[in-house]
């Protein structure tokens, strides 16, 4: 049996010195075993080159979007420049090929839309080469651009429709006011000689006499005169143009056609107002697909440092 530790007065109780805990107390010690432990970290490096393939895949998918935006934006802009081609070759022809029949037509509006078609398809081929270079060279800036130059000639075409619809609704009522008139008033008159081919030319190629009727030369004062030589009607009015042929105003002789010249006059301007609509809601609905692909291709793009 031990004896206590006795302490004198006056002296300090011996205490031990706390132990020191070994490093490895502080730390779990794992239970895993060598080729558990192997294991493990085989699993995690495979994880992480999971990761790294499906970030390249990631990559690669990205790249693969934007080549095929930039090879069908070119096909696009392609197509629209040969339509602008188009657009800007109709507007072309109906001002040089019927300026003689617009001189017969007192508002402008049928002019000011062949004259907005031209515009339009001369900006539509700048703006497809503008496109082909945005495209290729991947410019933010350039595609910007050419999203804006896109919108542009929209609310262009939606002007010309809008002047073509607006124009289509007055058409006979202005045609019934004024052909006439012009015809009786200005056919064959000094400084009117531009009046004076356009009529000849609308009754030869629309095979028709007067604007109503081949009666209403009767009241020309061109007819009234002696310069008419005791014509009837122009010699234009007959079937087979020769001079004085318009002394006799035989059936037989002259074109009789119901409705007259304004009838015809009518009916081939509203056709012609009809292929600058349908030309025009084309190419929109082409540039509406157009822009789609515009902002797809901008937005895939990254932000150019400035």
């Amino acid at each position: 049996m031990t004896r206590p530790f006795c302490v004198a007065p006056g002296q300090k109780k011996f205490e031990h010195p706390p132990r020191e805990e070994s490093a490895s107390s502080s730390q779990p010690v794992s239970s895993l075993s060598p080729a558990a432990r192997r294991i493990e970290f085989i699993l995690v490096q495979l994880q992480k080159s999971e990761t790294r393939s499906m970030g390249v895949s990631e990559e690669k998918k990205e790249a693969c979007g934007t080549v095929c935006l930039k090879y069908l934006l070119f096909t696009f802009n392609f197509l629209f420049w040969l339509a602008g081609g188009v657009v800007m070759a109709v507007g072309v022809w109906t001002l040089v090929e019927k300026s003689d029949y617009i001189s017969l037509l007192p508002s402008k509006t049928y002019a000011v839309s062949a004259y907005i078609l031209v515009l339009a398809g001369a900006i539509v081929m700048v703006t497809g080469v503008l496109g082909c270079c945005a495209t290729f060279k991947e410019k933010r800036r350039l595609l910007r651009m050419y999203f804006v130059l896109l919108l542009c000639i929209f609310l262009l075409e939606i002007l010309a429709g809008i002047l073509a619809y607006i124009y289509y609704q007055q058409l006979n009522e202005e045609l019934k006011q004024n052909l006439r008139e012009t015809m009786i008033q200005k056919y064959q008159q000094k400084s009117y000689e531009h009046i004076t081919s356009a009529v000849d030319k609308l009754q030869q190629e629309f095979k028709c006499c007067g604007s109503n009727s081949s009666s209403d030369w009767g009241e020309s004062i061109w007819i009234r005169s002696s310069d008419a030589k005791g014509r009837e009607v122009p010699d234009s009015c007959c079937k087979t143009p020769t001079e004085l042929c318009g002394r006799r105003q035989h059936p037989s002789n002259i074109y009789k056609v119901e409705g007259g010249c304004m009838t015809k006059l009518e009916k081939f301007i509203l056709e012609h107002l009809k292929i600058i609509g349908a030309v025009g809601v084309g190419i929109a609905c082409v540039q509406i697909i157009g822009m789609v692909f515009t902002c797809c291709l901008y937005r895939s793009l990254k932000a150019e440092p400035y």
